[in-house]
């Protein structure tokens, strides 16, 4: 098995200052906090989730990874391309049975190049994955196999995502620290390693997402068998729903790529600075603090949103 590729050594932490009106008029310092950088293979903040539960596959003897996705799956590109770069088996389950008599998306062919044999689920059972008698089912076809949940999250996840927090230190004190959720886990990870009177504030991408902060509390107590009242999560700036992408939204997201020169991902980071700006207007953020606003990846999910904003459209 090959060496694991987790250490972020070809591109360093990079903080970029936000100069949005909203920060200004409420005296706050807006940092866009660019871990979608920081690996040079893996797409943002999912080799911090992969990191540990890498380790604990091949200290168990695995030589397969079996996860679940959505067509447009971030996580599913992920561990493609972690098993290319470790010599790992990688199967991905794939939500929608349907989907197996499409040309494969941009998504789903890159992980498929990077080794990833797909199978495609029904959406009924796929609801039901988590179920022993559907997940033995599953093995039974596949072979044994170390498995990582849909998005990456679980306890082993979040000592990964903690190490941000670390890193992030060392360049700079902050007040807030911001990100999307989808799972919850990158979320969750972050809360364990704040100190002092740091705050974690997550964004959900889903509507409905009331139940996160159990789910969150869950991930927490099992990480470190404690929970945590150091963290936030706004549930109304979904945007309509999971990949839902409004004009609204995407005005928003082409606006801060001719503002800022970042392209945001449609799914996730786009609706959390929508909700940071937003905060930031209603006054949410104390007046001299730092907000740093986390870039997690995810740009390869443009491709089901007729591809991302392009220079001559930005104009």
């Amino acid at each position: 098995m090959g060496i694991l590729p987790f250490t972020p050594n070809r591109f360093p932490m990079l903080l970029q200052l936000l100069s949005e009106p909203a920060a200004e008029q409420a005296g706050v310092r807006l940092l866009l906090l660019r871990d979608d950088l920081t690996h040079p293979e893996l797409p943002g903040n999912k080799w911090r989730k992969l990191k540990y539960n890498l380790q604990e596959a091949r200290q168990l003897g695995h030589h397969t990874l079996l996860t679940f996705g959505g067509a447009f799956s971030n996580h599913l590109a992920a561990v493609a391309a972690a098993g290319r770069l470790t010599g790992l088996r990688t199967v991905g389950v794939v939500r929608g049975e349907e989907l197996a008599h499409r040309p494969l998306n941009l998504t789903l062919a890159r992980a498929a190049a990077d080794g990833m044999e797909l199978r495609f689920l029904d959406r009924a059972t796929y609801r039901r994955k988590h179920e022993p008698e559907v997940l033995a089912e599953v093995l039974r076809v596949t072979g044994p196999a170390y498995v990582v949940p849909e998005g990456g999250s679980n306890a082993l996840a979040l000592p990964g995502c903690a190490e941000l927090v670390t890193e992030l230190r060392v360049l700079t004190a902050f007040d807030a620290l911001c990100v999307a959720c989808g799972t919850g886990g990158t979320l969750a990870g972050l809360v364990t390693g704040l100190q002092g009177p740091e705050q974690a504030l997550g964004f959900a991408a889903l509507k409905g997402a009331d139940f996160l902060r159990s789910d969150i509390d869950q991930l927490t107590q099992a990480a470190t068998g404690r929970t945590f009242r150091n963290w936030a999560l706004h549930t109304a700036y979904h945007g309509g729903g999971y990949a839902k992408l409004s004009p609204e939204l995407r005005a928003f997201i082409t606006g801060f790529q001719v503002r800022h020169g970042v392209l945001l991902d449609p799914i996730y980071t786009g609706k959390m600075l929508v909700g940071v700006l937003d905060l930031l207007a209603q006054g949410h953020f104390r007046r001299g603090s730092t907000v740093v606003a986390v870039h997690t990846g995810g740009l390869q999910a443009w491709a089901g949103f007729g591809g991302a904003p392009t220079p001559l459209a930005l104009g």
